[in-house]
């Protein structure tokens, strides 16, 4: 059979549109690597859960998606304007088989995605305690405009734009906020959760082993929201004890006065260590923003509070 110029200008297209899409997915995927996909190629349990959750829930998407794809295409060749002796009847009743599938199958998708987010959801729950033969690493986190201060109760010391923890234990980390929203997220460890003014939130996370992993403020805070980002640390027993000797000889202390200058707006702040903090300087900055406060209990909570040297 003679194929006809529709019939030609329609093989061109299909032809070009397959050129197109095979160059898209080349230039998006040509600067791709591990790195730039934590989320993909998560390095703990907690994000590899996750991870496995997504692709779950995507394949059972997929069981409508591709058939869709797959008859609206075939639709597409079987009824093109060539004279292939396709019997095309537009005009016809409802059937119920179709009926049928068109609502039950969306319907049972929706159930099977629903459970299994609400239950895996509770699993995941970024409060609970992690599992492990060894105490967790407690370290305290306070978004301020635009950077990250850690504070590590265990230690007596703090830090700036960066996470240092040991790679053998649990990472408990307590949030706040001292500005406004912000959303904290290390995504090869696990998800983000958000960092409020006078609350409190919390992740755990565990690392697989040493490594660095990017950090940073997932939610907009206003002009130096592009540069709140950190590096999350994940150090051997030998490093650690490094990286803590470092720490305790930094020549500035994080008392109340400190807290005040630091709080202060900075874009692409750098890295910065204290060798000591205020006592209850998390507790302090949650007080805060308490509607009705008592007696302070120190100089140091009421400078802060009140805001003012």
């Amino acid at each position: 059979m003679i194929e006809t110029s529709s019939g030609r200008s329609f093989h061109r297209a299909s032809r070009l549109l397959a050129v197109v899409l095979l160059f898209a997915a080349g230039g998006l995927l040509q600067g791709c690597g591990l790195a730039d996909a934590p989320v993909l190629f998560p390095k703990g349990p907690i994000a590899l859960a996750e991870r496995n959750l997504l692709f779950t829930a995507f394949a059972v998407m997929m069981i409508v998606a591709i058939p869709a794809i797959v008859l609206t295409l075939y639709f597409a060749w079987r009824y093109r304007r060539r004279k292939n002796g396709a019997v095309y009847a537009p005009d016809w009743d409802g059937s119920w088989v179709v009926e049928t599938v068109i609502w039950l199958v969306p319907g049972a998708i929706v159930i099977v995605l629903g459970t299994l987010v609400w239950t895996r959801t509770h699993e995941f729950d970024p409060y609970k305690a992690l599992v492990s033969d060894k105490p967790a690493f407690r370290v305290q986190a306070v978004a301020l405009d635009w950077k990250w201060l850690f504070i590590y109760p265990e230690l007596g010391v703090a830090s700036v734009n960066e996470l240092a923890f040991p790679a053998d234990r649990p990472l408990s980390i307590e949030i706040t906020s001292d500005t406004v929203m912000n959303s904290l997220m290390i995504p090869a460890l696990g998800g983000q959760i958000y960092a409020m003014a006078g609350m409190r939130s919390e992740l755990n996370l565990l690392a697989d082993g040493p490594g660095v992993f990017m950090g940073r403020n997932t939610m907009y805070s206003g002009d130096g929201f592009s540069d709140q980002h950190f590096k999350a640390h994940a150090l051997d027993e030998s490093a650690f004890a490094d990286w803590k000797e470092k720490v305790a000889a930094a020549p500035d202390v994080l008392d109340a006065k400190a807290y005040l200058e630091l709080h202060k707006q900075s874009v692409a702040n750098p890295v910065s260590y204290y060798s000591s903090t205020e006592a209850k300087l998390f507790d302090i900055i949650l007080r805060k923003y308490a509607p009705i406060m008592g007696p302070y209990e120190s100089e140091a909570a009421e400078l802060i509070c009140r805001g003012a040297a």
